[in-house]
């Protein structure tokens, strides 16, 4: 896709910009050559003024947000620019669109087309084939299913950026026990519980505050952990 297509994209979760980036797949666009967007996704879910560094690191990047309908216009005067500078005299103009599963490809491609053109998923992988889309006259868009680098194992690294879905992690309560300390007292300020030391103990008064529970009234933790996860990772806990 990175040889046949004329633009491409890089899209990058923007709670993760630095975590989504795939040198693999940058180093790949720059050896063909082929001009490289960087499209941050899910803007609304960070303050602007934690992005705007970003700007000036990746060159072009345009922020976007499919689900408040901002920066579509951008996005696609900084696609017809590049597509001037790289591809004159072309009649259909095709834009790979590149990046980590679950990052918003599908959701983008629906944006910009303004319509449903591809089916969407809260679940990673969803995408299983390339998909030719057409956005307006001249203008196509073609989506890939989410890739990783080569030999990638970081688990934990896969729960935060929705690589691997909140359904299969093989341990719910030990990731969202690292997600307290990677991110400390967001998901406590979430549930309305107080920030202490034992993650543990904090995971189980959340269970028993949302009455998530088993026989004889004792937390229900790995259930908890579940719930936690798929707020985290559709964007509910910010």
């Amino acid at each position: 896709m990175i040889r046949e297509a004329d633009v491409l994209l890089m899209l990058l979760d923007a709670r993760f910009v630095d975590e989504t980036r795939n040198s693999e797949i940058e180093e790949k666009v720059r050896r063909v050559g082929k001009p490289l967007i960087y499209v941050i996704t899910k803007s609304d879910l960070v303050e602007r003024q934690k992005l705007e560094h970003f700007r000036k690191i990746l060159r072009p990047s345009v922020f976007v947000s499919a689900k408040t309908r901002t920066g579509r216009n951008m996005l696609k005067q900084r696609i017809m620019t590049e597509a001037g500078r790289f591809c004159k005299g072309k009649e259909k103009i095709r834009v790979g669109v590149l990046g980590y599963p679950n990052v918003g490809k599908s959701s983008l491609i629906n944006f910009m087309k303004g319509r449903h053109s591809t089916q969407t998923s809260v679940i990673s992988g969803f995408t299983k084939g390339v998909q030719l889309i057409r956005i307006e006259k001249g203008l196509y868009f073609v989506d890939t299913p989410g890739v990783i680098p080569y030999m990638e194992k970081d688990e934990m690294k896969h729960v935060i950026t929705n690589v691997r879905d909140y359904t299969k992690v093989r341990q719910p309560d030990i990731a969202v026990v690292n997600l307290m300390r990677s991110f400390p007292g967001r998901i406590e300020e979430y549930y309305g519980v107080p920030v202490i030391e034992d993650k543990e103990k904090t995971l189980e008064a959340i269970a028993l505050k949302k009455h998530v529970l088993m026989k004889g009234g004792l937390p229900d933790v790995m259930r908890m952990a579940v719930s936690i996860l798929r707020a985290f990772q559709t964007g509910k806990i910010r």
